[in-house]
């Protein structure tokens, strides 16, 4: 087996499918299938099993996925060594970002680190903050920043919070919220799927508060997937919403209140850079985590 051999077995446990992780190595789904079945045959045994346009790997398929991780975590291991040995900021630097904070946040910030480094290559992933998570415990990416609380026990800074709140066209009366529609978050299924860690804590802590104010469940009406929606449909005077505070602009015109606990603790949602303590030993890691710790998320 070669590396090409490992990023194969690496992209069908991925996709679960061989047209897509053919596109996603940039090869032909012919070309693939010939390369998995010379590696059935050296081996002597099937890797994997279809199941309609899917597929499921066989013991020994689950097997060599995980020596083809290994493999590909050691070569990746070794490049960053020996580039690390020329004592300059240069090499690749792997970050994988959350969706919304790859969205708003992360372009400016690869335009502005490579000014700073330019021998530095950034490769990014976006995605839900699990899957964002699970590459990062699989070593697949330097440095994560993820959306809700996991648990990491390497080293995690704090890079942004932001309150949740209550949001409606007017100032409501919360005695009567009980009664009034509520166009409800509902995360999507694929990060269901993937147990999103962000989305149950809140969903939580949404529902703490909830059940120490009123004894009657919320009156949903809607359930949407993006807080986006949620928003349009509370400016269309459908009902109100609970989402972050991050996505209700000055100019809307949108009445808020911030959710806090009976103890004296607003509910918030927070967005984390974790990263392990010995990939510092890289010169382009650890510049780059304290270009993180120094940057203004608020401007």
């Amino acid at each position: 087996m070669d590396e090409k051999d490992w990023l194969m077995l690496q992209s069908l446990h991925k996709e679960k499918s061989l047209t897509r992780a053919a596109e996603r190595m940039y090869m032909t789904q012919p070309a693939l299938t010939y390369r998995l079945q010379q590696l059935e045959k050296k081996f002597g045994v099937p890797l994997i099993m279809k199941r309609g346009k899917r597929i499921k790997f066989t013991p020994e398929g689950e097997y060599l996925v995980t020596y083809a991780y290994k493999m590909l975590a050691e070569l990746r291991d070794i490049k960053d060594h020996i580039v690390n040995m020329q004592g300059e900021v240069q090499g690749t630097l792997r970050i994988g970002a959350s969706i919304y904070f790859g969205q708003h946040e992360l372009p400016l910030i690869i335009k502005n680190f490579p000014n700073l480094y330019p021998n530095v290559q950034i490769h990014v992933d976006t995605g839900f903050s699990s899957e964002i998570f699970n590459m990062l415990l699989q070593e697949e990416i330097q440095v994560g920043i993820i959306r809700g609380e996991f648990q990491w026990l390497d080293q995690k800074h704090l890079i942004h919070e932001e309150n949740i709140c209550l949001v409606s066209t007017e100032e409501l009366d919360l005695e009567e919220l009980p009664s009034l529609p509520r166009i409800n978050y509902r995360a999507p299924k694929q990060a269901l799927k993937l147990g999103d860690q962000m989305s149950f804590s809140l969903g939580h802590a949404i529902d703490q508060w909830w059940h120490e104010r009123y004894r009657e469940p919320p009156t949903i009406t809607m359930q949407v997937d993006s807080y986006e929606t949620c928003k349009e449909m509370v400016k269309l005077g459908l009902g109100y919403t609970i989402i972050p505070k991050a996505f209700v602009r000055p100019n809307e015109g949108l009445h808020t209140v911030d959710l806090t606990l009976k103890d004296g603790q607003t509910i918030k949602r927070r967005t984390w850079m974790l990263y392990r303590e010995a990939t510092l030993q890289f010169t382009v890691v650890d510049r780059f985590v304290q270009f993180m710790k120094g940057y203004d998320f608020q401007k």
